[in-house]
């Protein structure tokens, strides 16, 4: 049996605004279709956390190499696969944990 919805959330618009819900609400109530938005705006996007992860792994390989070669370092094929592996192996959970700082207005 499904739980009853008990609580409620409210706010003011101005009438523009609430031209624009009605329009995006097409067939559904407003009431419905701003519930669907919110409850969507609780999970996570995961073309957000994918773009996010390779650009992290792409920083973290870019930092290691540049480092590597300011000291004065020769990368081997084996050096640029390991940073590579080692950049993939956690690129989507620190994407995660950005975007959850992000959120909750933490700082990194």
């Amino acid at each position: 049996m499904p739980s009853l919805r008990t609580k409620s959330i409210s706010t003011k618009v101005t009438d523009e605004e609430y031209a624009q819900f009605e329009a995006l609400a097409g067939e559904q109530t407003i009431s419905e279709w701003a519930r669907d938005v919110l409850l969507k705006a609780t999970k996570p996007n995961a073309g957000e956390q994918t773009v996010l992860a390779e650009v992290l792994a792409l920083r973290t390989i870019l930092l290691n190499v540049h480092f590597a070669v300011s000291q004065g370092q020769t990368l081997t094929a084996e050096d640029m696969r390991q940073l590579i592996e080692r950049a993939d192996q956690n690129k989507l959970s620190k994407a995660q944990e950005r975007l959850a700082e992000a959120a909750t207005g933490g700082v990194p």
